[in-house]
């Protein structure tokens, strides 16, 4: 007889959140020796990725594609900027609007951390065959459908 426990909704197996939060954890944990060859921690790297793809963006749409608001975005600026990477700036017209521009300094690290991905990807072959190409974009966009379901009011 199949015994439904009015718990079993608390049981941490049963959660889809816990198996996100821990492999979200190893996944940043696993970069990290590769980020520190380069001088970057994750949240600077994924700043970087986008500053490499826009070379520049308005501080609100950087902490929109990174899911970040500007309490947690500014001290990463910051620090990149201490590091001549990025540079901050007020547009004239509107003050209230910080652009975020790449700086020469910052475009020559993308060269640094072009070998990253594929030395995660390594790691992970390493482990076997986890995922197929097909089954990676699957989760990816399985994973953007909770973000975006999340993060509607």
């Amino acid at each position: 007889m199949n015994h439904i426990n009015e718990y079993d909704s608390l049981l941490l197996g049963n959660q889809l959140c816990f198996p996100l939060y821990a492999s979200a954890r190893r996944i940043i944990a696993a970069y990290h020796p590769f980020l520190t060859k380069i001088g970057l921690t994750y949240p600077q790297y994924i700043t970087m990725m986008v500053l490499w793809e826009e070379k520049s963006i308005t501080m609100h749409d950087l902490g929109q594609r990174l899911y970040l608001d500007s309490g947690t975005l500014t001290p990463v600026l910051k620090k990149l900027e201490s590091l001549h990477y990025v540079k901050r700036s007020r547009l004239p017209e509107d003050e209230r609007v910080v652009t975020v521009t790449i700086t020469k300094e910052g475009m020559a690290l993308r060269e640094k951390a072009k070998a990253i991905p594929q030395a995660l990807a390594c790691r992970l072959a390493k482990k076997g065959d986890l995922f197929t190409q097909e089954e990676v974009d699957t989760l990816r966009k399985q994973l953007y459908r909770i973000i975006d379901a999340l993060g509607k009011d």
